[in-house]
């Protein structure tokens, strides 16, 4: 079910990475030229910006995807993540192909400017991985420093940065820059295949669509000595709403964003969530829900619903079932199931085909599109993918109904006034009927 949490299994995922062929993945589009590209070399030089789980493997993936691509400079808020990352891609992943990993120790920074060093440190092509919560900052500093962009989902926990966001996306198509958000699953072949089966009317008008995200709760890192408060919060951020936006914007978004996929990414009208703490305790666990349940409206009257869950011990799906005026699509990207059905029961059509791993497939597709000059840009629909999770997040919190309006002009801003390593209070947990919507 958490699959795409590379921080729970970071390395398994290393160990499988290692043994995959070194190109791995590489596309070939025709015309397409592998050699020299828009930047002046046939080298593509990548940085990575946040190096958990998830950062080390994106890095691996950047570099797999165009032979001319080497790992350039890394950077973290934290020193053990920064020498733990190196050390599992030169060690494991790239051991045998050291040429490809170019990150001496002056080029593997730490603190919260570390973004700004590895963007400014010659690379090409920025991998931004690092907190939620920080991404529309690297994003805009990344775009200021005309660097094309793979930013992994969320772009942004609340409204202010996913205008952040939005005006950082237009900055890059001016430029002619790549911008791909991490929503994996539009990179994996059998739900593409779905979904254009979908949009194309093969079971009718859609009427209704029900995503789901039920999985179980996310590790907990109990507190050591020396930690501050700061810092043992962004240990166990996904536990902290300012930093990953609560789990229907950091986890279950992949859910909800296919409910837009399912809908031609058309944006609601309005959101109904309800919310709340069932089995969560602790203070590692923060401020966060562990299940929501929401009801987006849109303007021609369709109700699509949306529900996830954090809880242990209990079933778990990440199904999304979508409904039409002529039939009925099952999906599963976990399960391998990617079927359509009419009303009486039969089954009129199933992907069969074998999928590319969608990581590394957004990265070959990316590259390849620098290579070509005409770089991919999807971050104005992810952004409002993002938002569409933000808006449920905000309904269930204050119990009140948020429009598509308020939540894209809302002035709720998460970022701390300051970030310091100190004392910072856990926040409250949110009550709907007190906590204000802004």
């Amino acid at each position: 079910m958490n699959r795409e949490r590379q921080q729970v299994s970071r390395r398994e995922f290393l160990a499988s990475s290692a043994a995959l062929p070194l190109a791995a993945g590489v596309i070939t589009i025709p015309g397409v030229a592998r050699g020299a590209w828009a930047g002046g070399s046939d080298t593509i030089k990548v940085g990575v910006v946040g190096c958990g789980g998830r950062g080390t493997g994106a890095a691996a993936q950047a570099v797999r995807a165009d032979p001319g691509c080497v790992l350039w400079s890394i950077g973290d808020v934290f020193q053990d993540r920064v020498e733990s990352s190196y050390q599992s891609l030169t060690q494991e992943v790239f051991k045998d192909t050291p040429e490809r990993v170019q990150v001496p120790a002056e080029r593997r920074f730490t603190g919260f400017d570390a973004y700004k060093q590895v963007i400014d440190s010659g690379v090409d092509y920025v991998v931004l991985t690092s907190y939620p919560n920080f991404r529309p900052a690297h994003l805009a500093y990344a775009i200021e420093r005309r660097k094309h962009v793979f930013a992994e989902k969320p772009v942004a926990v609340d409204a202010v940065g996913s205008r952040s966001i939005l005006a950082s996306a237009a900055l890059a198509k001016a430029a002619n820059l790549g911008l791909l958000v991490g929503f994996c699953w539009r990179y994996h072949d059998g739900m593409r295949a779905v979904f254009e089966r979908v949009n194309a009317g093969e079971i009718g008008e859609i009427t209704s669509v029900h995503t789901t995200y039920h999985g179980g709760t996310l590790p907990k890192r109990p507190r050591q000595a020396g930690w501050s408060d700061l810092e043992f919060q962004m240990r166990n951020w996904w536990h902290f709403t300012w930093i990953s936006g609560d789990h229907i914007v950091e986890q279950a978004i992949h859910s909800v964003d296919r409910m837009a996929w399912a809908l031609n990414d058309r944006v609601p009208k309005q959101v109904i969530c309800l919310g709340g703490r069932a089995a969560r305790s602790g203070p590692e666990h923060g401020d966060s829900y562990d299940h929501f349940a929401a009801i987006y409206e849109y303007d021609n009257g369709i109700r699509a619903h949306h529900t996830c869950r954090q809880i242990d011990n209990l079933p778990a799906d990440n199904t999304d079932y979508i409904y039409g005026t002529k039939g009925r699509a099952v999906v599963n990207g976990f399960g391998g199931v990617f079927k359509l059905y009419d009303y009486k029961g039969n089954e009129t059509w199933a992907f069969k085909g074998r999928s590319r791993d969608m990581y590394q497939a957004e990265h070959d597709e990316m590259l390849a599109s620098i290579r070509a000059g005409t770089p991919i840009n999807d971050a104005e629909r992810s952004t409002r993918s993002n938002l569409m999770g933000i808006m449920g997040r905000m309904a269930a919190y204050s119990g009140r109904t948020v429009t598509w309006d308020h939540a894209m002009n809302s002035q709720e801003n998460l970022q701390p006034a300051t970030l310091e390593w100190g004392p910072m209070p856990t926040p409250e947990v949110a009550i709907p009927g007190k906590y204000k919507l802004i």
